[in-house]
């Protein structure tokens, strides 16, 4: 799986968990040099509070359009810091 924003492959790898239709990537599977942090947080009923990053590509930002559990509830715990995409980034094989 790859997602990519901007021309850009932003992660990518065969080792995503789905969750809820999102496919998670594994921290190293993540090109942190495009990513800058966010101060946004939203919190699931179940996987716990989510942090944001900002995607950053040539010169154009896309807020928010990464998120990661770092400290998720048990029943989420195999995504712990796994990184999922929305807002236009495009995932897929």
């Amino acid at each position: 799986m790859k997602a990519v924003w901007n021309g850009a492959t932003l992660a990518e790898s065969d080792k995503t968990i789905v969750v809820e239709g999102n496919h998670y990537f594994p921290p190293d599977a993540v090109k942190r040099e495009l990513f800058q942090p966010s101060n946004t947080h939203t919190t699931c009923h179940w996987k716990g509070e989510a942090s944001y990053y900002t995607v950053a590509v040539d010169g154009k930002t896309n807020p928010d359009a990464a998120w990661f559990y770092s400290d998720p509830k048990p029943e989420a715990a195999e995504i712990k810091d796994y990184v999922a995409f929305w807002h236009g980034v495009k995932v897929g094989a």
